[in-house]
């Protein structure tokens, strides 16, 4: 499995944002980040910058959002939405997108849902509970 380095993800997102800038061709990955991207304007500054990127430290006091965390739970979400896995996440977020009326801001409540899954593995030991995940999500969209 590929584990990129938290250095490697910022390298990807900048690189992505500057090949899209210059109008250069993007690879399929580097072309979903940047529809990403331009729905964030807010972080193209850190974006622009790689070494600044690489230094950057993002911290809760700060009361900033990483925006290399953000723009990979995007990502992590639309593969998620390709391969419908779990089982069930394509359509609970097209309902919630639905009832949202933007994928992008339904995207961000499937964030918050996604964290809490991974927040309660890291903190129980346990696998991440996709079907608690996927629940999660659908009862955002039922409402």
């Amino acid at each position: 499995m590929f584990q990129p380095s938290q250095n490697d993800v910022r390298r990807f997102f900048c690189a992505a944002y500057l090949r899209q800038r210059e109008g250069l061709p993007l690879e399929p990955l580097q072309a979903m980040a940047a529809r990403w991207i331009d729905q964030h304007p807010e972080y193209h500054p850190d974006l622009a910058d790689e070494a600044a990127a690489l230094a950057a430290v993002f911290t809760v006091d700060e009361g900033r959002t990483n925006p290399f965390l953000h723009l990979s739970m995007h990502l992590s979400i639309d593969e998620q939405m390709a391969i419908d896995q779990p089982t069930g996440i394509r359509q609970a977020v097209e309902l919630l997108a639905a009832r949202r009326g933007s994928l992008h801001t339904a995207q961000h409540e499937v964030m918050e849902c996604l964290g809490e899954m991974l927040w309660a593995s890291q903190r129980s030991g346990l696998p991440p509970d996709g079907q608690a995940y996927l629940e999660a999500v659908r009862r955002r969209a039922t409402r």
